[in-house]
């Protein structure tokens, strides 16, 4: 499914719909009216073709379809459907969007694996989930990991690295993160999707909280370095912004566009800080 058309007023194909829209989780934490005013205003914006899909817990929905009918949007909200209640939960939480197809347009789908990524869960996923929306798993990083990021593309859905948390053991590391987009990139026509801790563009440590952060951009050049055979591991581990925005710049539109399908998209919580950093390293 096509997630990434030419965005409006001039975005560059390497950034158009990069970023996913999850005010409704921490950190932001925002109240429903207020992530979906913000989320309306921003497609409104200069920068609308950076924005992707809105974020929503399945446990959430009612509240969301009762917020939209207050404030009636033109188009209906470009959804990713966070599963919150369990696998089984997730053939009711569809009727429900798409009783409401005046409101909401359903793009994606997004659950944790089991820590046991097995065939027989993956099967009812895709059995689940309509053809036409895009089906998001994310293996929990251990022991095997890899090997449910395997099987997890082989039926058909992205896998979604977890970049970031509450606590340090929830930031993977350069070679874990290395690792995982050599297994992506090791399939034709694959994509991944991440989350957490990205609403910055380069690699930085947190002074509150000594966590050393991924940067989206890191994550957009290793992916490039990755698909042309080069040194992956360094282009994550850098923080020299500048150099990393100048390798940004220097791909052509077919090579941004490759990258772009390899690394779909990712979820932040805040849309301001990622346009800030990118206009502040003249990308945007």
């Amino acid at each position: 499914m096509e997630l990434t058309p030419p965005g409006p007023r001039g975005i560059p194909p390497l950034l158009t719909r990069l970023v996913d829209d999850s005010a409704l989780f921490p950190p932001s934490d925002s109240a429903m009216a207020e992530a979906v005013q913000a989320h309306l205003d921003i497609r409104a914006g200069e920068h609308a073709g950076m924005l992707g899909v809105f974020l929503c817990q399945a446990s959430r929905l009612p509240e969301l379809i009762t917020e939209l009918i207050k404030v009636r949007p033109e188009q209906p909200l470009p959804l990713s459907l966070i599963i919150d209640t369990g696998l089984g939960g997730v053939p009711k939480a569809i009727s429900i969007v798409e009783s409401r197809a005046e409101l909401l347009s359903l793009r994606m789908v997004e659950m944790p694996a089991p820590s046991d990524v097995d065939e027989v869960w993956l099967e009812r996923v895709s059995e689940f989930v309509p053809e036409d929306v895009v089906r998001v798993v994310e293996p929990r990083r251990g022991v095997g990991w890899l090997d449910g990021v395997r099987k997890v593309i082989e039926h058909g859905s992205w896998p979604k690295i977890r970049c970031g948390g509450l606590s340090s053991e929830n930031f993977p590391s350069v070679d874990e993160v290395a690792d995982f987009l050599s297994v992506v990139s090791s399939f034709s026509g694959s994509s991944f999707k991440a989350t957490n801790s990205l609403h910055r563009a380069v690699r930085h440590t947190d002074a509150e909280t000594g966590f050393t952060h991924h940067g989206f951009l890191n994550l957009l050049v290793a992916a490039a370095r990755c698909l042309s055979g080069r040194d992956v591991r360094e282009a994550l581990a850098m923080t020299d912004g500048e150099a990393l925005a100048q390798e940004a710049l220097e791909l052509s539109d077919q090579a941004a566009r490759a990258v772009r399908s390899l690394f779909a998209c990712y979820a932040s919580a805040t849309f301001d800080d990622p346009v800030a950093d990118l206009k502040g390293l003249g990308l945007l």
